[in-house]
């Protein structure tokens, strides 16, 4: 069996200080990605055809390759796992949105301090646990929000950027204060990140 394991974190867990605190940084990567990782493996162990696909491959397509008895966690620990890894390398302090990115986020929305306004909205009306995206929708760069760990591929669509909104992400600091913590998320956006994002989509 092909077992999917953990990426690197390429920064210190106390890099995202004051925003993103230490202690939540570590628990987060050590504990909570750690557990999709090994619920997917587990999930995984009776279906050798798919231990060596790649984690998008899983959920590509709304998971039309996986069978139903597996769907589910499937669904759930692949998209966290997927998820986590695309959210960790966003994420650094200092970062100027500037470039390409900031050209389409200003044709597709107005200006920026429109997008941060309506991505604000959507992630703060989110109700329970999921993500905030900025995905590449047919060309077109759109907001979305997804519940739990749902991700954006399963419905045929890029991520650009992401906030993890589950509690488990900023509670230790936070508490219930959700708005707080996607306010200091703007303080710890990789932009050079989200940009080869955009680069990597082809536009």
């Amino acid at each position: 069996m092909t077992l999917h394991t953990l990426p690197p974190l390429v920064y210190a867990f106390d890099s995202l200080e004051p925003f993103i605190d230490a202690k939540t940084m570590e628990i987060h990567y050590t504990k909570h990605h750690q557990a999709y990782i090994d619920k997917l493996n587990s999930a995984l162990e009776k279906y050798p055809s798919l231990q060596n696909l790649k984690v998008e491959e899983l959920l590509t397509d709304n998971l039309k390759i996986i069978p139903d008895e597996i769907k589910t966690p499937v669904k759930n620990h692949a998209g966290g796992h997927l998820n986590h890894s695309f959210f960790w390398p966003l994420l650094k302090k200092g970062m100027l949105c500037e470039g390409k990115i900031l050209a389409e986020i200003e044709k597709n929305f107005g200006s920026l301090a429109t997008f941060k306004e309506k991505f604000n909205a959507s992630a703060l009306s989110l109700f329970g646990s999921g993500w905030c995206w900025l995905i590449l929708n047919n060309g077109k760069l759109e907001i979305l929000a997804t519940s739990n760990q749902d991700s954006p591929i399963s419905q045929k669509k890029i991520p650009i950027l992401g906030i993890d909104l589950w509690e488990h992400a900023y509670y230790l600091k936070y508490m219930n204060k959700r708005a707080d913590y996607i306010s200091a998320f703007w303080s710890v956006i990789n932009w050079s990140q989200v940009e080869k994002n955009l680069q990597k989509a082809h536009i």
